[in-house]
């Protein structure tokens, strides 16, 4: 029986072309032209001697080969990518204090801690999960080496910002439409209790809008927050970050409230020049948030259908 052996390289361009929803973005963002991903696409079917996308409408999807591959392809690229970040640190040891909060706590800190300690097993990794304000006080005091949270607009000069989330109403799954508030009838809105980015986004959005509100539950863990909203005591405001499958965003035809505006993500770092294991525990964060192939909500992401040949 013959043997196939993959192309790492072909298999980042199929990967990536998925997870974009464009073989052009793909080719751009790996530095290659869009006619060098095509070979790549045609080498990976003549390899697997069987087509792995196929056109529909306008459009190409996965076949039954696609997606198998496409499966083991991203296993095999973190398995890869995985033994290059140990084989740079190999010798790394040390202690890192690291902070995040609460809403990347399930996915993203299960995530990095798992591909951290599994190449780097002598760095010892201290995590605290708090909000944002304790979080910035941890690292201007020097407790946290390392801390991923919110822009409250706080200069700190070891900072990078990650980028850009948008904030939405959330509520419980299979929500009917929600009836238009009033004076008599206010919005029930679920918050973090006082200081809180998101209540203060949301409530200075409603008052913009002349839409009356009331605090129907403010809690001081997020996990309160998510068990009030699932048990229909309100709405909230949050990003879609690790979102149990028990919460939907609200869209227009649901929930008829004003826009809200994005809020950034730092990273922020206790020192200018951290020491390599710290820097690589840096690079590894923001892999996890970053990468597609690696969904931050709770729930399962809905099934690849379409994905766009430009």
């Amino acid at each position: 029986m013959h043997r196939i052996t993959f192309d790492l390289d072909v298999l980042r361009s199929f990967v990536t072309g998925i997870e974009l929803g464009s073989f052009a973005k793909a080719a751009d963002k790996l530095g290659r032209s869009t006619s060098a991903v095509s070979a790549q696409l045609k080498k990976l079917e003549d390899q697997v001697d069987a087509p792995i996308l196929r056109k529909a409408g306008r459009g190409l999807v996965l076949t039954p080969a696609g997606e198998t591959l496409l499966a083991y392809a991203r296993r095999l690229l973190e398995l890869n990518d995985e033994a290059a970040t140990a084989l740079r640190g190999v010798d790394l040891e040390g202690w890192i204090r690291l902070g995040m909060p609460e809403d990347f706590g399930e996915r993203v800190l299960t995530d990095v801690l798992g591909r951290f300690t599994r190449a780097h097993p002598k760095v010892r990794i201290e995590a605290k999960v708090a909000r944002h304000a304790i979080l910035l006080d941890s690292i201007a005091s020097g407790n946290l080496d390392l801390a991923l949270t919110w822009d409250a607009g706080v200069p700190i000069p070891q900072s990078e910002t990650v980028g850009e989330l948008q904030l939405r109403w959330i509520g419980p799954a299979g929500s009917a439409a929600l009836p238009k508030p009033t004076v008599q009838d206010p919005l029930p809105l679920i918050a973090f209790e006082a200081p809180c980015l998101m209540r203060t986004a949301a409530t200075a959005a409603l008052d913009q809008a002349g839409i009356p509100w009331r605090i129907s539950f403010a809690s001081p863990s997020l996990s309160g927050i998510w068990a009030a909203v699932a048990a229909g005591l309100g709405v909230t405001v949050r990003t879609d970050i690790g979102l149990p499958a028990n919460l939907q965003v609200l869209g227009p035809d649901i929930c008829p409230l004003p826009a809200l505006p994005t809020l950034g993500l730092i990273m922020y770092r206790a020192e200018d020049n951290p020491s390599p294991a710290t820097q690589l525990l840096g690079e590894i964060m923001l892999d996890a948030i970053q990468s597609p192939s690696r969904p931050l909500r709770a729930s399962k992401p809905a099934p690849l259908l379409r994905v766009a040949s430009s």
